[in-house]
């Protein structure tokens, strides 16, 4: 009995009263405290950088492209209007400054709604404060809402990170984190770029109707989207102009004009890319070099393209791609032909494919990618051609055969018998080559075989200084490619890739320096910071005499060779324009190139099929390749009053001066036919001033009784 009477003394009762409370108390703040043990300290709350996308930009500070997990472009709340910053109040949290990240009337109401069925009604608890927190730091996991204990539990981390948040920053900085932080749909993070897909504007510069639909579609972006539900969206929207006026931050007389704004039915800015074949080997780069930070840390990039000239690329490219399906004798399937196809769910096989196609303009000085089209479409194949692909390079090769051979001082003058050439292969079968017409036109001089594009001379000059010479001079200038040692490497049976053409055609550009191409100016972090800077890569490799008397043989090519009447002619490239080429085209017609250069730009253009194939019959790096190349040359010197785009209506680069002759080099006037001195027993229309390597100039005179004419040029 002492024992029950002791049970229930007031003074036991009491004790054990306090014991108890005592525990719960305990057990609770323990479980309170290491609930969060995985949430961030204050010191990680504080340093908290939500992820940003790198930021691709022209060489001009042009928005390219985005790359990032979550794409998301920060914004001051400072520099947004107060009705922006203060709508996102008004809806999402109206206590928002007078609570300590927790709203007890919300989140009663918000309980209420949960035990009385009517949660969508009564609507949710959380503050913007909690939103921001569980933004930041939860990794929501589906089945923590159907758990009820989980639930608890991610709540209960909301609510400390939530005060963690509070006391770390200000309201402002809180609410600025949020708007930054939100999806407000479609992949797109953040305010800034929200503003930028829906309306095309900065966020900056939302006008009220724009901030309120913002708000709407941050609450349920599945359901409020404009482009998924626009009657959901117009209602959600004069719910929260509403709200605004209710809060002082609208007029209540402004609220009929911003209510029946009209809403954004697709996406304001372009969806394509520029130049995505530019972009992607942009990506490849930057990925070797930051990793995943490139995803994550808002890098921005500043490439070297020019948007301008990637446009005129593009439109010189269509135009080329539309000529070739023309032509007669084409018996490939048509690109729009193939899109029909495919659309319509028909399986035409893997062999079955259109002609494909490649541009790159780089600034010869610096190796920067002004322009680059790497296929057709990127969307069908994300293969680009212009880096990756490995394409016999044709008759583009034989600059290279001439090159070693000036350098050996053999002058351009020299006389070489345009004849039949036989030689043994490896399988014991004879190699008869012949020229494209079939025709040999007898003794001729490197120039002028060089401008007919002669296989015949390519092929004896090469043997005569030696294969080895011409591959370690291919290889110096840029091509990387294996060069085989067989007689056919002098009429480009080798294959290389047209990236490296275009930096070996620097080296004629530049009078001896090749450059290598590249397309990045450089990196900056998010806050400015230069992280990487990287600088020209300039390499002396030929002799700059070597180069200059280059020059003027492929000058002849477009001037009065295979490229006259494609340049000069059909594609209207005025002779004010000083310009050096090559035509380049394989025996079989499967791949026709166009080298080219001016002062200050360098432009590679191939066609063909990836499984290589007969483009049409007898096609020719003349028949396409070298009016695009001269198309857009015209347009970039001199604009395209056709343009719809006003940008491309002016030119995009002055107007180069001429390259100079050095003092150096002789000069003489020469017979072009014998190569000779010229005299009065030769035909005066027949004279030009050649270059020579002092001591390789002739020292006789011409002297001959048939003229000759020169034939039409055809490769």
């Amino acid at each position: 009995m002492s024992v029950i009477k002791m049970l229930w003394d007031p003074r036991f009762l009491g004790l054990a009263t306090l014991l108890l409370l005592g525990l719960g108390a305990g057990t609770a703040w323990g479980t309170w405290r290491n609930v969060c043990a995985d949430c961030p300290s204050i010191a990680e709350i504080q340093t908290f950088e939500a992820q940003q996308a790198s930021r691709l930009y022209s060489h001009d500070g042009r928005l390219l492209a985005e790359l990032g997990v979550e794409r998301r472009t920060p914004v001051s709340i400072d520099a947004l209007p107060e009705y922006v910053s203060q709508a996102f109040v008004a809806v999402e949290d109206k206590r928002f400054y007078s609570h300590r990240g927790i709203d007890p009337r919300g989140l009663a109401r918000a309980v209420v709604g949960v035990l009385t069925g009517q949660s969508q009604i009564q609507g949710g608890g959380s503050t913007i404060t909690q939103q921001l927190a569980r933004n930041m730091f939860e990794t929501r996991v589906g089945s923590e809402r159907r758990v009820f204990w989980r639930v608890i539990i991610r709540k209960l981390k909301e609510l400390q990170v939530a005060f963690a948040l509070e006391r770390a920053y200000t309201k402002d900085q809180i609410l600025e984190g949020y708007m930054n932080e939100i999806l407000y749909g479609h992949g797109w993070w953040g305010i800034q770029t929200a503003a930028r897909n829906y309306f095309a504007k900065n966020a900056a510069d939302l006008n009220p109707a724009e901030a309120a639909l913002l708000v709407a579609v941050v609450n349920r972006p599945g359901a409020y989207s404009p482009f998924v539900n626009p009657e959901n969206a117009e209602s959600r929207r004069r719910l929260v102009l509403r709200r605004m006026v209710e809060h002082g931050v609208l007029p209540a007389d402004q609220f009929e004009r911003y209510a029946n704004a009209p809403l954004p039915t697709e996406r304001a800015v372009a969806g394509g890319s520029v130049a995505p074949y530019f972009e992607e080997w942009v990506r490849q780069i930057l990925q070797d070099r930051f990793g995943s930070k490139l995803y994550t840390a808002g890098l921005n990039i500043y490439t070297t393209l020019d948007v301008p000239m990637q446009r005129a690329a593009e439109k010189s490219m269509q135009e080329g791609w539309a000529g070739i399906e023309a032509r007669p004798g084409f018996k490939h399937i048509t690109y729009d032909a193939y899109r029909d196809s495919l659309e319509a769910g028909v399986v035409l096989g893997d062999s079955v494919a259109y002609v494909e196609g490649l541009f790159v303009a780089l600034d010869p000085w610096t190796g920067s990618v002004r322009a680059m089209i790497g296929g057709r479409d990127f969307g069908l194949s994300k293969f680009n051609r212009a880096t990756q692909a490995l394409r016999q390079a044709g008759s583009g090769f034989k600059p290279f055969v001439y090159t070693a051979a000036l350098a050996s001082r053999i002058p351009a003058t020299y006389v070489i018998i345009d004849g039949p050439y036989v030689t043994m292969q490896a399988d014991g079968t004879e190699w008869r080559p012949t020229n494209y017409s079939g025709r040999f036109e007898g003794p001729m001089t490197l120039r002028t075989g060089l401008m007919r594009s002669q296989n015949l001379i390519a092929i004896k000059l090469a043997q005569e200084i030696g294969l080895e010479s011409v591959a370690q001079t291919a290889r110096r200038m840029g091509i990387r490619s294996e060069i085989e040692r067989y007689p056919s490497t002098a009429i480009g049976a080798v294959e290389v890739r047209p990236l490296e053409m275009a930096e070996a055609y620097s080296t004629f550009a530049n009078q001896g320096t090749k450059v290598r191409p590249f397309p990045i100016l450089r990196v900056e972090d998010a806050q400015g910071r230069i992280l990487w800077d990287p600088q020209p890569e300039r390499t002396e490799v030929l002799d700059p005499l070597v180069s200059r008397i280059m020059i003027s043989l492929l000058q002849g090519v477009v001037d009065r060779g295979t490229g006259y009447n494609s340049v000069r002619i059909a594609a209207g490239l005025p002779y004010e324009i000083p310009a050096g080429g090559k035509t380049g085209t394989t025996n079989d017609g499967t791949d026709i190139w166009f080298n080219g250069f001016t002062p200050n730009l360098l432009a590679t253009v191939w066609f063909g099929l990836d499984l290589p194939q007969e483009i049409w019959p007898n096609a020719t790096g003349a028949g396409a390749p070298a009016p695009v190349w001269g198309n857009f040359m015209r347009r970039v010197y001199y604009g395209d009053p056709d343009a719809l785009d006003r940008e491309l209506r002016e030119p995009l680069l002055p107007i180069p001066e001429p390259w100079e002759i050095p003092d150096a080099l002789v000069t003489r006037l020469i017979d072009a036919t014998t190569g000779k001195l010229a005299s009065q027993w030769c035909p005066q229309e027949e004279q030009i001033l050649e270059m020579f390597l002092p001591g390789t100039e002739p020292t006789e005179y011409c002297d001959r009784d048939d003229f000759g004419l020169f034939r039409a040029p055809i490769d």
